[in-house]
């Protein structure tokens, strides 16, 4: 062979990709020695190019001793049946099978032959092998189990995913629905201290219920490093096992009535005018908020501790029943004490061993102690939630954290010397690098999953709804290996139909919907699993706006979840406006003669909007300002088959300014702007107002 089909051969065998297209249509090829360096990421015994002949040798004689997958599918409780690939002398003996349930009974049997489908022979270096199809005709019941099938003398297992095909759906799945979103980082109440809380998060869902809402969406509300190192970004959580503190509200935990230290604190005037500082300020100044609560709460816990009492006694059942909530506060107690890196540790405590005296006991308290807090406070949204109210649409996040702690205990699931990102767009021309390390397949499937199942869990126990991140990510993920430009990459293939399972197993359990991000460059197969697993699609209206008046919007899908915009894109002022062409601009993201195509085609596709609403009844003939025509897009939107409509807070006072800016970091103030209107003001506000009674109105009308 030559170089470059052994390197392709190899890539095969690795799942991963030696070629694609790109968004542009144009067949892109990776540099060989990228396409190299991720394939010895993904276990391949590869240093250089003459490398590439062995391991081929090595991945087909591995791949064909393995005899079954790690991972084993079963839908809809339907019979078991496995691919087997066995040594020529053991294909005519009868397979044993033991299978232990997640329930702890056992089946035992003896496997059947496929007769239907041809056994296949192949000789791999030298050794004669047989592949067979075996039906263990046991019907499992939904759950994750494990499997041990004996040939002769050889001995498999396999972790076995018994799993509905479709994830859970609301029993009045055809009632329209809507809601509002808002990141509660930003979401402002005179109640606030300087940025949302876990109460200000029950305010948002009460109000939307009084408006007739099904949904609140926010952004993800994991734990972030907020002090060194720092990074607020809800994209690059520190875990996505843990709550963020900085959400928690203080006033609300019972320690505050009886701590008079506590107390005083908050009440004296050094604590106030900070307090008034963080407040007034327009962005969240994260590091200063984050270590003004912590003084409170660090004399709430001294106070817990100070005597036995029954809430004593729960706090230390938490810990008890929460061995994993003690390596995490550990983890975060050192990194508190080195402020720095794991990477950068003493070899034993990067490896994942802390002992006592390897960090302050009483930064470990604390995490424990806001871990718990934070889990009361989720607990009484979620049984809000229960009791009637508008469900919590909660954000998955695709990445996490280099430098955090679910890298650093699960090293084995993650490729550490990689980042994930996406290849250049029309958006993006130089690509993008998002800084986390991918998921490592083999990893994953290495511990059936027991990593990703408790990510999942720790937020469906609270949600209505769940947005999986760049739901793409479950087929293939873009990887840059370190030391190669984001225009570099390799596409790396996942076993989708595990991780659909795994979500239609854990939706069902949770009785939550799941909806996949899906937007921007993805391929068709990508849509076409959504459906068959019944996971709800995205629309982003915004992205559909074309200059033909008849067909300015197109219909959308009965399924999708649908908005005007998302926390990545400008909001209806800003697009209406132009605002994004004018901040890539300035961002020398365009060029001036680019932002000038830009700016017309934003003002045909303006002109049609406007005309295709007057069309269809939602906007008075002399109607031309922002609001009538925000009021007038929404409607449209409502009115259609979308499942759900979430309607943006910050579009309904008209804000100018995004959330988020992708592809900027010190450039633009990503994630720490305040919703410029206060929730008493928008609560008040007639023209607001009108406009969800109006969306409530559209969307419980008969069809």
């Amino acid at each position: 062979m030559t170089v470059r089909n052994l390197l392709h051969n190899v890539a095969r065998l690795f799942n991963t990709q030696t070629i694609f297209y790109d968004a542009f249509g144009r067949l892109r090829h990776p540099p060989p020695e990228a396409v190299l360096r991720v394939l010895r990421i993904l276990g391949a015994p590869v240093e250089r190019m003459d490398d590439l002949a062995d391991a081929l040798r090595q991945r087909r004689q591995f791949l064909w001793r393995r005899g079954i997958d790690p991972v084993i599918v079963a839908w809809d409780g339907a019979p078991l049946r496995l691919k087997l690939r066995l040594p020529s002398p053991l294909a005519t003996l009868e397979p044993r099978y033991r299978i232990a349930l997640e329930s702890g009974e056992v089946f035992e049997g003896k496997g059947q032959s496929d007769s239907r489908i041809k056994t296949v022979e192949r000789s791999i270096e030298g050794v004669g092998y047989v592949t067979q199809w075996i039906n263990l005709p046991e019907k499992l019941p939904l759950g994750y189990h494990s499997l041990h099938l004996q040939v002769g003398d050889r001995t498999f297992e396999s972790y076995v995913l018994s799993s509905a095909l479709q994830s859970h759906s609301a029993a009045d799945a055809e009632v329209r629905r809507w809601g509002l979103f808002c990141p509660l980082y930003a979401f402002a109440s005179q109640k606030s201290w300087g940025t949302g809380s876990f109460s200000d998060l029950e305010r948002f869902i009460d109000f939307t219920g009084k408006m007739g809402g099904d949904f609140v969406g926010t952004l993800p509300l994991l734990s972030a490093f907020l002090d060194e190192p720092f990074n607020p970004s809800p994209y690059a959580p520190v875990s996505r096992l843990f709550w963020n503190e900085f959400y928690l509200d203080v006033t609300r935990i019972p320690e505050l009535q009886r701590s008079p230290v506590a107390r005083a604190m908050i009440h004296s005037s050094l604590f106030q005018n900070e307090l008034e500082h963080l407040r007034a300020a327009p962005l969240i100044e994260y590091r200063q908020l984050m270590a003004l609560k912590r003084k409170v709460l660090e004399e709430l816990l001294r106070t817990l501790m100070n005597r036995a009492t029954k809430r004593r006694a729960a706090f230390e059942r938490f810990i008890e029943t929460h061995p994993q909530a003690q390596d995490y506060a550990a983890f975060r107690a050192k990194v508190e004490r080195e402020r720095a890196s794991w990477d950068l540790w003493p070899a034993a405590h990067r490896d994942g061993r802390l002992a006592a005296g390897d960090y302050d006991e009483k930064a470990k308290q604390y995490h424990l102690y806001v871990q718990w807090q934070a889990d009361e406070q989720m607990h009484a949204l979620a049984e809000k939630t229960k009791a009637g109210g508008p469900a919590l649409y909660l954000d998955f996040p695709l990445g996490v954290n280099r430098d955090g702690y679910d890298v650093w205990r699960e090293r084995q699931v993650f490729a550490l010397e990689a980042s994930g990102g996406a290849p250049p767009d029309s958006f993006f021309t130089k690509g993008q690098n998002w800084g986390f390390p991918p998921l490592q397949p083999e990893g994953l499937r290495q511990q059936g999953y027991r990593y990703y199942i408790a990510c999942l869990r720790h937020h469906l126990q609270y949600a209505g709804m769940l947005r999986i991140d760049h739901v793409m990510g479950l087929h293939r993920l873009y990887w840059i290996p370190h030391g190669f430009a984001p225009t570099e990459g390799i596409y790396v293939h996942y076993p989708a139909e595990e991780f659909y399972a795994i979500l239609s197993l854990e939706s069902r359990r949770y009785q939550a919907e799941i909806v996949g991000e899906n937007l921007g460059t993805v391929p068709p197969y990508v849509n076409t699993a959504l459906a068959k697993h019944r996971i709800h699609s995205m629309h982003v209206s915004q992205f559909c706006v074309t200059d033909e008046p008849k067909r300015a919007l197109p219909e959308v899908a009965r399924d999708a979840v649908a908005s005007l915009n998302t926390h990545d894109t400008p909001t209806f002022a800003g697009f209406w406006h132009g605002g994004d062409i004018q901040d890539r601009l300035a961002l020398e993201l365009l060029s001036p003669s680019e932002a000038q195509i830009l700016w017309q085609q934003r003002a045909s596709a303006r002109e049609a909007l406007i005309s295709f609403l007057k069309s269809r009844g939602w906007l008075k003939e002399d109607a031309a300002e922002p609001l009538a025509i925000l009021r007038a897009w929404l409607a449209q939107l409502a009115s259609g088959d979308a499942y759900l409509v979430l309607v943006n807070l910050e579009d309904l006072w008209l804000e100018p300014l995004p959330q988020n800016v992708p592809g900027t970091w010190d450039e633009r103030p990503n994630w720490k702007r305040k919703a410029s209107v206060s929730f008493e003001q928008m609560r008040k506000s007639d023209a607001a107002t009108a406009i969800l009674k109006a969306i409530d109105e559209i969307r419980r009308r008969e069809r």
